[in-house]
């Protein structure tokens, strides 16, 4: 096959806040990103995707947009926005936006028309509802922060639909007017040069038209949340949201068309994996990668991580490329989830599966949740539903650098507060420890980009078998075999007659041990990668 960029690269989340302060507020940049490109590219990563960078009055933090086609001052300007894409094109890496279509902010100049008289050009660009019969909200939804998902206004007399903060309020994506608009903001971007856009929850985008109740969830249990008590069966996932997704590939796809570089689009979609296969498309392309989250929630053991990776594999669709995630700004971070060791062999895994995948920032040092205090939380999740452990500052916290000063974040006090071992992991530190996690990632994604077999080639489970896990590469010549220990105790790991006298190209220890008779000795918490004579 002849893969195109999007398909072999690794991407880099970066959460704009939290990545590099360049003008001492104690709030991460674009100049400050543009700073840390070379550590990206020896990192060796190919894309950086930049969470919302727009004006905004960061009700929460930049998913509350109030112009699409611009930079908030906190971040920087359009033209720096242009010379970080410039250095970062230079280097060979590739950028993609966050795209937050679902809503704007209630400070967004549409939502300002649209809230000013029912009779205005504007009013059903979002969504309006008259009261209930009683005088309350239209129906039953709740708000993915807590509360009735509608808002009364008192100006109108009607009620507006949010489906997070009131705030934010949801666009009316039955419209052809909002359908029309995105688009435009869309090639604003990819005028300018932008590669691509993660789309913030695409599977939100369409609501049931007659907004009946949602259902109750049968397996609700307190401490959820609650948006939970319902199952958010008409109020997301609406059949008609592919049609959006495929209008959105149309622009996507004319920039490739037209010789003017291939351009990728990703869909947050947190569904089960039947229903996540459908974002890729069914009459018409959908979203080149609906983000794939299984990693980040499910049991750490052999036998279930196995059934996902070969379920995945055998639901998606013929054209259907494959991609994993590990963590993002929304879940506790993988080394919080599963413990330093299992971290090392997680990043093994994530790297070597067949498929696109996406690291969170920090990830590669191993970073852990981090303690904030009542006084210190700054996240709108936490504050409206506090004590669930919902809240999501502890995995936005800063970058840290080196051992100076506020990690060298920053010379001012950072926006959020650093991790509490940060003067030993951060990357200077780390950079000089050639056991360090850092490392391992450095060598991991240097043999990825060596090693085609571990991009485009093809995946085969070998065995399942306690806590270990093996499975088989292949690209041409090529043939890798990877064992994963997802446990404490050692195992003795009989090889198939091919992979006898292999090579180890990594492991997660210092070294690894080949027994007698094509036998490999996998120890607590390694994963290896092995490459047949």
């Amino acid at each position: 096959m002849t893969a195109l960029w999007w398909q072999t690269c690794v991407i880099y989340q970066i959460y704009s806040r939290s990545f590099q302060d360049s003008n001492d507020d104690g709030i991460g940049d674009l100049k400050g990103i543009a700073q840390r490109l070379d550590y990206l590219t020896g990192l060796g990563v190919d894309a950086i995707w930049i969470s919302p960078v727009y004006p905004s009055p960061m009700v929460d933090f930049g998913y509350d947009v109030t112009g699409y086609c611009d930079i908030d001052p906190c971040f920087g300007t359009l033209t720096d926005f242009d010379d970080l894409l410039m250095q970062a094109h230079r280097r060979g890496l590739k950028v993609l936006l966050d795209f937050v279509p679902n809503h704007t902010s209630d400070q967004h100049p549409w939502f300002v028309e649209s809230r000013a008289a029912r009779e205005n050009q504007k009013r059903d660009w979002y969504i309006w509802r008259d009261a209930a019969a009683d005088g309350g909200p239209p129906n039953n939804w709740i708000s993915d922060f807590g509360g009735s998902a509608w808002q009364w206004d008192e100006i109108t007399g009607q009620y507006y639909y949010h489906a997070f903060l009131k705030e934010q309020p949801d666009l009316n994506w039955r419209h052809p007017d909002v359908q029309a608009a995105m688009v435009d903001v869309m090639r604003f971007w990819f005028d300018r040069g932008v590669d691509g856009f993660r789309i913030d929850v695409l599977w939100h985008m369409l609501k049931a038209a007659d907004f009946p109740d949602n259902p109750p969830n049968p397996d609700y249990r307190p401490g959820m949340g609650e948006m939970h008590r319902l199952l958010q069966r008409h109020s997301t996932d609406q059949p008609e949201v592919h049609h959006i997704a495929a209008a959105m590939r149309d622009v996507a796809d004319s920039y490739g068309a037209r010789g003017l570089g291939e351009r990728v689009l990703i869909g947050e979609i947190y569904l089960p994996v039947d229903r996540l296969m459908h974002y890729y498309g069914r009459e018409r392309p959908g979203v080149h990668l609906p983000f794939n989250f299984q990693l980040i929630d499910m049991p750490w053991d052999a036998r279930t991580v196995a059934a996902a990776i070969t379920n995945y594999e055998a639901a998606l669709p013929s054209a259907g490329w494959p991609n994993w995630v590990l963590g993002n700004h929304d879940r506790p971070r993988v080394a919080t989830r599963l413990g330093q060791a299992q971290a090392r062999v997680a990043c093994v895994l994530l790297l070597t599966l067949r498929g696109t995948p996406t690291l969170y920032y920090g990830d590669e040092l191993g970073l852990s949740d981090v303690m904030i205090e009542p006084s210190q939380v700054r996240d709108p999740r936490e504050l409206r539903e506090p004590g669930l452990a919902l809240g999501r500052d502890p995995v936005r916290t800063p970058m840290p650098w080196d051992g100076s000063e506020n990690a060298g974040f920053s010379t001012a006090k950072p926006w959020l507060p650093l991790h509490a071992d940060w003067r030993t992991r951060n990357v200077a530190r780390m950079m000089e420890d050639p056991r360090s996690i850092l490392a391992l990632y450095r060598r991991l994604l240097a043999l990825r980009r060596d090693c085609p077999a571990l991009s485009i080639g093809d995946f085969a489970v070998l065995n399942v078998e306690d806590e270990v896990l093996v499975y088989a590469r292949r690209h041409d010549s090529e043939r890798l075999l990877v064992a994963l220990n997802l446990g404490e105790r050692p195992h003795l790991l009989q090889l198939p007659d091919w992979a006898r006298g292999s090579r180890q190209l990594l492991s997660t220890h210092e070294d690894a041990a080949l027994a007698e008779h094509g036998a490999l000795l996998l120890r607590s918490n390694e994963a290896v990668v092995l490459e047949a004579g």
